[in-house]
């Protein structure tokens, strides 16, 4: 079944420490890192998935606000 991606949803990444990283990754049969950003304590990024990218992953402590919800990276620990 096909599924068509709705590319006006927003991934929104607010930085709660020094040094928060944050990686996108491709799409396609080899998942690869794509872009990076460094963000300092404050720093906000918005992001979204595209057809190049499948996902986007976060290191350091941090809070992802999505229409799904919002979390802190420590959340998950």
């Amino acid at each position: 079944m096909s599924q068509e991606l709705d590319y006006s949803d927003y991934v929104m990444i607010k930085a709660l420490d020094n040094g928060v990283t944050i990686i996108g990754l491709t799409r396609g049969r080899d998942t690869k890192f794509h872009h990076t950003e460094k963000l300092d304590r404050g720093e906000v990024m918005i992001a979204q998935f595209t057809e190049h990218t499948s996902a986007i992953k976060i290191r350091g402590k941090a809070e992802i606000i999505t229409k799904h919800g919002n979390m802190h990276t420590n959340d998950l620990q």
